[in-house]
């Protein structure tokens, strides 16, 4: 079955030249031009990707996006967010928000239908993972996109579950901003260090077990403690 996507954009033209390039792809693709109705179709008929605009009417991008992330149905869902603005700053809320890309209007449509290919099969690769990571009380479940701590579920956006996940298989390890940008963001070109560091700091917030467990290892990056 070819995979689904729902653009939720405003603007006509964006619409047609997204829709065009990736239907060449062979992607079933669904426009909504309105936040609210494009929130409530995420609801009804769950797609494989969302490309997400976020200046729209009625609700905007971010709060879809941090609606989107805050259910455990939807929390692995790969969003790509497009906007005309290009201040680091709304590149920062939108990551930190959960979004897995990031492109500035106006953007290249081959660029657009390289990283919607990129997070596909990320999310496929994650599918099939077949591992449960058990750190002490802690179990992530990359099937089933779950963390659990003492039996009980911790919601985590997209971001924070992947860097968690790459924390555990690589326990004991030293891993750089740089590498855990390009094992959990998959590219760098618009992704800071400083937005690791924010998701470390959350990870921490969230799991009370890793507050000390995540080490920080400076100048270079983090490491996860083996287990005592």
């Amino acid at each position: 079955m070819p995979k689904k996507i729902v653009v939720i954009e405003d603007e006509p033209d964006i619409i047609g030249l997204v829709t065009l390039y990736l239907e060449k792809e062979g992607y079933r693709v669904t426009a909504v031009r309105d936040g609210v109705k494009g929130f409530q179709h995420l609801r009804t008929e769950p797609p494989d990707l969302l490309i997400l605009d976020i200046m729209l009417p009625e609700m905007d991008g971010l709060e879809i996006c941090r609606r989107v992330r805050a259910d455990s149905k939807t929390a692995a869902l790969p969003i790509i967010m497009l906007t005309a603005k290009g201040e680091e700053s709304d590149k920062i809320v939108g990551l930190e928000l959960g979004a897995d890309d990031y492109l500035v209007k106006p953007f290249s449509p081959k660029e657009l239908v390289a990283r919607v290919k990129a997070l596909l099969r990320r999310a496929e690769r994650r599918e099939a993972a077949p591992d449960r990571y058990v750190y002490g009380d802690l179990v992530l479940d990359p099937v089933r996109h779950e963390v659990r701590l003492k039996g009980l579920e911790i919601v985590l956006t997209a971001k924070e579950f992947g860097l968690l996940e790459r924390l555990l298989k690589e326990c004991g390890r030293v891993l750089t901003r740089d590498a855990l940008l390009d094992k959990v963001w998959g590219y760098d070109a618009d992704v800071i260090s400083r937005t690791v560091d924010v998701h470390i700091r959350r990870l921490r917030e969230k799991i009370p077990l890793l507050k000390d467990r995540i080490q920080t290892v400076k100048p270079f990056g983090y490491k996860l403690k083996e287990e005592p």
